[in-house]
């Protein structure tokens, strides 16, 4: 399921990171990388705080819909 449909609190594995190369790239470079923890921390409008690495990051919408967790 993508990202953006995970629970809030529910820490879920990433399976796989899709969109365009420079997309992908993007989300390499803030740890969304295969294998790796996400947690979501809070979700308002579709748009996503989330916990990985240590760190919490925002990404909107369009970008936790091509993470598949």
């Amino acid at each position: 399921m993508p990202l953006s449909m995970a629970r809030k609190g529910e820490q879920n594995t990433i399976k796989r990171v899709g969109g365009k190369e420079d997309a992908r790239r993007f989300l390499e470079s803030l740890g969304f990388v295969t294998g790796g923890l996400v947690t979501v921390v809070s979700e308002m409008g579709g748009n996503l705080i989330v916990t990985i690495r240590d760190s919490r990051v925002a990404i909107g919408k369009g970008m936790a819909s091509k993470i598949i967790v």
